[in-house]
């Protein structure tokens, strides 16, 4: 399923959704928008590339960044939970990563994101290892944010 048919289906079922993006700055909102129609499900996104913004607007737990960093699994789960609760909608999505070409380690490599969906059920989220250019990296990581959203919501 493209991109396009995701937003569309979205649309055509009247769910509401929000993103919560750091390494994508913004890519998913982008995408999203691009959709005539889109207002009618996306009124709400969130770009916390600093851990300030993702305590004060998506609160995240200080205790979560420090202890296992802004790019794990449960950063990815609190910024998708804070977005979908601090916008009312029915989904949220998160982005946490390193899009490179600096900023990883023998830990966390560049490549490596974590993307997660919160619904009223709770938080599901995929680890991914990506590879490529900066822009390969974030483009990559959009395009399985909306592979998840059609596996989650059953699109």
């Amino acid at each position: 399923m493209t991109n396009e048919q995701v937003i569309t289906r979205l649309i055509e079922k009247n769910i509401s959704i929000a993103t919560a993006e750091s390494c994508t700055g913004g890519s998913l909102g982008k995408i999203i928008t691009s959709f005539p129609g889109a207002s009618s499900i996306y009124g709400y996104g969130f770009i916390t590339y600093a851990n300030e913004a993702k305590e004060k607007l998506l609160g995240v737990s200080h205790k979560t960044l420090d202890e296992y960093g802004a790019v794990s699994f449960q950063t990815a789960c609190e910024m998708a939970r804070g977005a979908r609760l601090a916008s009312a909608s029915d989904v949220a999505v998160s982005v946490t990563g390193i899009a490179g070409p600096g900023g990883g380690s023998a830990e966390k490599p560049v490549g490596l994101v974590y993307i997660a969906i919160a619904d009223k059920d709770g938080e599901e989220y995929r680890q991914l290892n990506l590879s490529g250019t900066r822009d390969e990296i974030r483009a990559q990581t959009c395009n399985e944010v909306f592979k998840l959203i059609a596996e989650k919501l059953s699109l």
